[in-house]
């Protein structure tokens, strides 16, 4: 491997470390955009390598990655699709709720995680 391609590489891995980090840190039964997750990982502006970073990462790993949906709140997976199922079936066991195939990022965002650990659901 030459040494531009091992550079593109090692700075590709450190993004996508940073990209997991966040993503780790989503506790359960809230979600985090694309673009929020990019930004926290210090990459505003850069949605898709959150995508990107979600599709390679480890197997044993064992990332939260069904918390992340789109901006508007849906999964980004067809709904025909197993992935979609399996996505919103792991978003509803967490207490995740779903409005016309969409989550509320506002009532469901990780700030909102300890009002509903003290009052309960809204």
């Amino acid at each position: 491997m030459n040494d531009e391609r091992k550079k593109t590489s090692d700075s590709s891995d450190d993004r996508y470390q940073r990209v997991w980090a966040v993503v780790e840190g989503i506790p359960a039964g809230c979600v985090l955009n694309y673009g929020e997750v990019a930004r926290l990982a210090g990459y505003p502006g850069k949605a898709r390598m959150v995508g990107m970073a979600l599709g390679r990462a480890p197997r044993g790993r064992n990332l939260p990655w069904h918390r992340v949906v789109n901006a508007q709140g849906r999964i980004s997976f067809p709904e025909a699709s197993s992935r979609y199922r399996t996505q919103r079936r792991l978003l509803e066991a967490e207490g995740v709720e779903f409005e016309d195939g969409a989550i509320d990022l506002d009532r469901f965002s990780p700030g909102q995680a300890l009002d509903r650990l003290l009052w309960g659901p809204h």
